[in-house]
């Protein structure tokens, strides 16, 4: 039955000793024990953004992060990218299950340069760059072949020639002003530690489970 699957959580504590008013920081600490531990897809993150009142969520991969926030790449004309232009308002969720860890962030998201998206477009593989320039991302397509085909072309027209980026495709980043750590803990008394924007500083507070 599921309501008989659970686990009982007791890897790490999250204490308030030792943290400072830097959540990227402790971010940033938490990503690379993940990949140090080799966690599956360590980079991963639902992205939530909002169209007509309701919230529409999806994977994708952190690229980048900053001292300014959480950078990921798309297709501008995308749902998702179309949403964003609409309401800027998003949220990332991180989870490791692994390492019985959770990240959630509320933020503002605004385009990156189109040099920096630039720069990153031309270290993707091959393939992957191809695929920009040939999906219209979200948009109908009549069947597979179609959209097979629509590759195929992109092969022919670029061949042996560098695959230039999609003028509608580019970088986001997410610059938060809330982030919630939660590490799991036995007898679902999870540790949660809340950041939060105080007159521009960061500061934060325990919330119960």
């Amino acid at each position: 039955m599921l309501r008989d699957i659970r686990n009982n959580y007791q890897k790490y504590k999250l204490e308030e000793k030792g943290l400072d008013n830097s959540p990227l920081s402790l971010f940033d600490e938490w990503l690379n024990q993940a990949i140090s531990e080799k966690v599956v897809e360590p980079t991963v993150m639902v992205l939530s953004t909002v169209q007509q009142g309701f919230p529409d969520s999806r994977v994708v991969l952190l690229k980048e992060l900053t001292a300014e926030g959480f950078v990921f790449f798309t297709n501008y004309r995308s749902k998702k990218g179309e949403q964003i232009q609409n309401n800027s308002n998003v949220s990332l969720n991180f989870f490791w299950a692994e390492m019985e860890r959770q990240v959630r962030v509320k933020g503002i998201a605004e385009k990156i340069d189109s040099v920096q998206s630039e720069d990153y477009f031309k270290t993707r593989p091959r393939d992957s760059q191809m695929g920009a320039c040939a999906s219209n991302q979200s948009m109908e397509v009549d069947s597979r072949e179609k959209l097979e085909r629509q590759f195929e072309v992109c092969e022919k027209k670029f061949d042996g020639k560098t695959i230039p980026m999609p003028e509608h495709w580019g970088g986001y980043i997410v610059k938060p002003f809330e982030i919630e750590f939660w590490q799991g803990r036995s007898s679902r008394m999870h540790d949660r530690i809340l950041f939060f924007q105080d007159e521009g500083k960061w500061r934060f507070k325990r919330l119960q489970p």
